[in-house]
């Protein structure tokens, strides 16, 4: 794959900012609008090793989908990551990554690791942030924030997979620490918050039969939200909404792992607990295929890299 980057119409780097000699800092700032030709990356501004591809259109020239480039791989000590995504009126983006990201295990300060997400979907507008999973290696110090703020009419499918150190080499998250958050704000109203931290202190939770259960792969997906912040529409919304839900049950079900969804807020939340990433994401990606026609009148078009 050609990792170069291609400039968008209107792309800067942002000036430079001081840094530790084995510190990265990367920054990246992405504004979607809809023009007379499609909707179009029209800003892109970066700092640091953190940029993107040129968009592709494999469904059109309405639906961009914009891979995030990384190449350092992953995060050590120190390292910090800001995205700030901002979606035009009637606009419509799927941003994805082409690989797994990865925190690795920090250095004798414990120095943090942090990436920070924000998401701003105008009205009518809709993004699909569909990253790969994230691997923490056993002691690193990782702070991850996502802040979403959604307009009228806006809609977001969003999931986040993280693997709880390496299952695959028998390597678990014995030390270090892990904190997670994420709010969702529609119309300026806090809808959906998720906050999740593992450290020395309640490392048990890993194990907890409330907790992880020692499955090492923890996924949430949220797609919404489907109706007015008041009520349904109609009862045939009601029905719809019930078949969907069903059948998304019906999916998990059908997991070997655990995994649920709950309507929250007009929001569905999908939670998957699990031993292998893969089967976590192939899960996810047969919910998305669910849930894409309903919430976005559109089928599911599967982003080309997630296949090589």
């Amino acid at each position: 794959m050609n990792k170069q980057f291609v400039p968008s119409a209107d792309s800067s780097v942002l000036p430079a900012e001081p840094s530790g000699p084995s510190q990265w800092h990367g920054q990246l700032r992405l504004e979607f609008a809809q023009t007379r030709r499609g909707v179009r990356l029209m800003r892109t501004e970066h700092r640091g090793p953190l940029y993107v591809q040129k968009p592709f259109y494999p469904e059109g020239p309405n639906t961009p989908h914009v891979y995030l480039l990384h190449p350092p791989g992953g995060l050590v000590s120190g390292d910090r990551l800001e995205i700030d995504i901002a979606v035009a009126a009637d606009a419509h983006a799927l941003v994805t990554t082409p690989g797994a990201g990865r925190l690795y295990k920090a250095r004798a300060d414990q120095s943090l690791q942090r990436q920070s997400v924000r998401l701003r979907i105008a009205a009518g507008a809709s993004i699909e942030w569909l990253p790969l999973e994230a691997i923490l290696f056993p002691g690193a110090h990782a702070q991850t924030e996502t802040r979403i703020d959604i307009a009228e009419g806006g809609k977001l499918i969003f999931w986040d997979v993280v693997s709880f150190g390496l299952p695959a080499n028998g390597r678990v998250f014995d030390a270090g620490e892990f904190n997670q958050s994420l709010k969702i704000y529609r119309n300026g109203r806090l809808s959906l918050q998720e906050r999740l931290l593992i450290n020395a202190t309640n490392r048990g939770l890993l194990s907890a039969r409330a907790g992880l259960q020692d499955l090492p792969i923890q996924g949430l997906l949220v797609a919404g939200p489907f109706m007015a912040a008041t009520v349904l529409a109609s009862t045939e919304t009601d029905e719809a909404m019930a078949e969907l839900i069903h059948r998304l049950r019906a999916r998990c079900a059908a997991s070997a792992e655990p995994a649920a969804i709950t309507l929250i807020d007009g929001f569905i939340v999908a939670r998957s607990l699990g031993s292998c990433s893969e089967r976590t994401r192939k899960l996810f990606e047969h919910l998305w295929q669910e849930i894409r026609p309903a919430l976005l009148d559109k089928p599911a078009c599967a982003p080309r890299i997630w296949s090589t």
